[in-house]
């Protein structure tokens, strides 16, 4: 039987989707400090130090219920292993080739960083777009995605930095979000695949992760710095503690959606209490840091999310009102497509020199906070828009 979409899912998704363009917008010259990133040393948290983890979080979330569908309808291990890694991997390509778009050097390259980055982006919707009339047209769909691949691998000859770093070429670096959330989606889902719906086997899993992100954080695993370029965010376990706490939270849903809503409210909230009085707890021996990327961190933001989910879980499932979060439901609907979007306009914008983003030179904070929020509503729109014309990314 086809399994419905879980709404609260979508809805969460968009939400931090929405708080992602928002606080990535903003001009944090003027804007109140509350609502940037801390400093790597700060003791603390700011409302942008809580939105990429609630959106690992609920990414985790999605794992068992897109699986399920699979599973339901015949595909195989091999073939289930296969999407992983591929969509994981086209996830860790992207972010690559973002982190590395600020990096052009454009007498070195032979093009503007702005064309660089525009001649990407047009690339990976043609790759990846969901073409809707596939079927009917696949010799013009392979041809756009051969062409996007030609137009990827010129930008990467091409690409200098002019820096000593990988003699001026390309560096994975730290991944980009992007490739931090191809990560954790390649790491929990492999978790999800071997032990399914086994909630204690899950939770073995999140605290194998933790120990990691703890050992990692008191600095004792430096015997494995010869592979941290490589396996770096699965050694520092902190990305994939917080997907897989998110993967825990849908594995409650999925296992109690039968017994009514009050065990699952119940759990959400008592998973909770659980993250935040441990994350409060190894604060004792962490400071609350993202940039650090430490345990306290994780912990206390996936904690924040089993909350925010479950509100929206009592709002949505328990008494069926959505309508509140239509303007933002598309957002989490076509994550991938949402995410990218802006940055095409903003490298235009940067480009052409047409003056859309005035509010930033404010010196006013209520027209800084007001015109990046109109900025991030105006980009979940685009993406409906887009998507009614056709352009929508999947992997």
């Amino acid at each position: 039987m086809a399994r419905q979409r879980i709404v609260s899912i979508d809805i969460m998704r968009g939400l931090t989707l929405l708080l992602m363009l928002f606080v990535n917008d903003l001009n944090m010259d003027v804007a109140p400090a509350w609502m940037g990133h801390m400093q790597a040393d700060f003791d603390g948290m700011g409302l942008a130090d809580w939105v990429f983890p609630g959106f690992l979080f609920i990414m985790g979330m999605a794992i068992p219920f897109a699986f399920a569908a699979r599973i339901e309808k015949g595909e195989a291990n091999q073939d289930i292993s296969k999407h992983i890694l591929y969509r994981s991997l086209s996830l860790i390509v992207i972010g690559i080739l973002m982190l590395n778009s600020g990096r052009v050097n454009p007498d070195l390259t032979g093009m503007s960083r702005n064309l660089w980055a525009l001649l990407m982006y047009g690339s990976v919707f043609l790759i990846w777009n969901d073409y809707q009339q596939k079927d009917k047209t696949p010799f013009l769909v392979m041809g756009l995605r051969l062409l996007g691949i030609g137009i990827l691998i010129m930008l990467v000859l091409k690409f200098r930095s002019g820096q000593e770093e990988n003699g001026g070429s390309l560096i994975a670096g730290w991944w980009g979000i992007l490739g931090l959330i191809g990560w954790g989606y390649l790491i929990a889902s492999l978790v999800y695949l071997f032990f399914r719906d086994s909630v204690i086997k899950t939770f073995v899993a999140i605290l194998f992760f933790l120990m990691l992100n703890i050992l990692w954080a008191s600095n004792l695993l430096e015997f494995l710095n010869p592979v941290k370029p490589f396996l770096g965010i699965l050694i520092q376990g902190n990305v994939p503690l917080i997907v897989m706490t998110g993967l825990l939270a849908g594995l409650v849903i999925k296992k109690d959606s039968g017994n009514g809503h009050r065990k699952i409210i119940l759990t959400l909230a008592a998973c909770g209490a659980i993250s935040l009085l441990a994350g409060f707890i190894l604060r004792n021996w962490f400071i609350l840091s993202k940039i650090q990327a430490t345990p306290s961190w994780g912990l206390v933001c996936s904690g924040i999310s089993f909350f925010v989910f479950g509100l929206i879980y009592i709002i949505t499932d328990v008494f069926g009102k959505i309508s509140w979060a239509a303007f933002f439901r598309p957002a989490g609907e076509n994550s991938l497509t949402t995410y990218l979007a802006p940055d095409i306009l903003y490298y235009l914008i940067w480009m052409t020199g047409v003056p859309v983003l005035i509010y930033k030179d404010s010196m006013n904070p209520w027209i800084v906070v007001g015109g990046s929020f109109v900025w991030a509503i105006a980009m979940v729109w685009l993406t409906a828009l887009m998507k009614k014309i056709g352009i929508s990314l999947k992997l």
